[in-house]
């Protein structure tokens, strides 16, 4: 079996994860998601057979986030069930109405506390690996006025968090996020580059990087031809030496096997 071996260091925090990480979007939330095609939010024993599988396939790295409907609490009663040196990223900011399907965003000080103990109690921890700002894409002004970084960092000097950052959508926040934090999320694949500046500086810095959205939400993926696109993204993805990890978000066992080995190809290729 094809597996992932290489754990890659977020900045100095002491967290290592895998190139590629889980996300569990599709475990929590069906409704105002952006997917090509409808799914059905897997049961207990679908999930927990694919958290063991991604395990067993080398990834340590599971990304969720309030945001993602009953994601952490789903996971914090299931990974239990699977007692291995699991590296949790979960995310706040933004909070997701499950009868609307509808986001809404608090960036205050008490909201970013109240999420981050909300986490812990439902993840079942007592310390999260990682918490990023959820940024609703105002970036700087989450940054500079609302201090949601600062509250995360303090939050982690209290020994709540091991590593901090922000999931940001221009590169002026990506910027920010770096200066002020261990990592950050940005979108980054094959027809999309416009934050190439963000993993140029984390690299320059010595900071992380989170993919998110490498196939588009899955619409790149489907729009294959005769050329192998997921293949194509990961080699274009991981030539960048920044990239700590890539977030996939399937829930289909036979796609993250797949996924796993054009990772590991990708990898050994750049």
């Amino acid at each position: 079996m094809i597996k992932l071996s290489q754990r890659n260091a977020i900045a100095d925090s002491g967290v290592s994860v895998s190139p590629l990480g889980l996300g569990t979007v599709k475990l929590g939330r069906d409704k105002a998601v952006k997917y090509p095609e409808g799914f059905k939010i897997p049961d207990d024993k679908q999930a927990l057979d694919l958290l063991a599988q991604a395990w067993d396939l080398g990834i340590n790295l599971i990304d969720t986030a309030p945001a993602y409907g009953n994601s952490e609490q789903r996971l914090g009663k299931l990974l239990p069930q699977l007692p291995h040196d699991w590296v949790i990223a979960t995310k706040a900011g933004e909070y997701y109405d499950p009868v609307s399907g509808a986001s809404r965003y608090d960036f205050s000080p008490g909201s970013i506390i109240s999420s981050v103990e909300n986490s812990l109690k439902q993840l079942n921890r007592e310390v999260l690996d990682i918490v990023l700002i959820h940024s609703n894409g105002n970036d700087k002004q989450v940054i500079e006025q609302e201090g949601a970084l600062d509250t995360l960092n303090e939050l982690k000097r209290r020994g709540l968090i091991r590593a901090t950052g922000m999931s940001t959508k221009t590169v002026e926040g990506g910027l920010l996020a770096l200066q002020q934090s261990d990592l950050a999320m940005v979108m980054h694949n094959l027809q999309y580059q416009d934050e190439q500046a963000v993993l140029d500086q984390a690299e320059k810095s010595g900071k992380g990087i989170f993919i998110k959205k490498a196939l588009g939400s899955g619409h790149i993926a489907k729009d294959t031809g005769s050329q192998d696109i997921v293949q194509a993204n990961f080699d274009f993805i991981f030539k960048e030496p920044a990239v700590s990890s890539v977030i996939i978000g399937t829930i289909n066992p036979a796609h993250l096997a797949e996924n796993v080995a054009k990772a590991v190809s990708a990898i050994n290729r750049a």
